[in-house]
Parts: structure tokens; C-alpha cells; sequence
């Protein structure tokens, strides 16, 4: 695994556990909904989150395309790499 890709991983570790006020455990194939119960306002507080760690901004189209943490892992590495 990529040293990068590794970092955005714990990062998106970190960013979920503040949000549900618990330590979880994570793969590339967790549902980032489904899987964590996490609701719409709380996904939405976990982006929020993420942008601000990354200094991104994720358009709300992408939300709408990442559903396993697989997903976000990609689209903050494309997005940190167009910055």
C-alpha cells in the first residue's frame, strides 16, 4: 500500500471515529453508510471534516459517487492532486 494512499486512510479512520464518537475499524470495502450507520447529516459532517483536514473542497456530485471509504481514499488523492 501506498505510504500516500495510506495517510488519506487514516486520516478518513481519524475524521470517522470524531464523528461517531468511537474508535472503528475500516477497509476499502466499508460502506461508509450502510456499514457504520452513519446518517446524511453526519455523512455530511464526516466531508465537512475531510475538507478541512485535506484542504479540499469534494463537489457534491462526488458525495454522491463514493460510497465505500475505497471510494473517498480516491477522490481526495485525485483532488489533492489537482490542487
Amino acid at each position: 500500500m501506498e505510504a500516500t494512499t495510506r495517510s488519506v486512510r487514516d486520516g478518513i479512520a481519524a475524521a470517522l471515529s470524531q464523528t461517531v464518537g468511537r474508535r472503528v475499524e475500516i477497509s476499502d470495502d466499508t460502506n461508509i453508510a450502510r456499514d457504520l450507520g452513519l446518517d446524511s447529516l453526519a455523512i455530511m459532517n464526516f466531508i465537512m471534516a475531510l475538507e478541512d483536514e485535506y484542504d479540499i473542497s469534494i463537489p457534491l456530485d462526488r458525495v454522491a459517487q463514493v460510497e465505500t471509504v475505497g471510494d473517498l481514499v480516491t477522490a481526495i488523492e485525485e483532488l489533492r492532486s489537482k490542487g
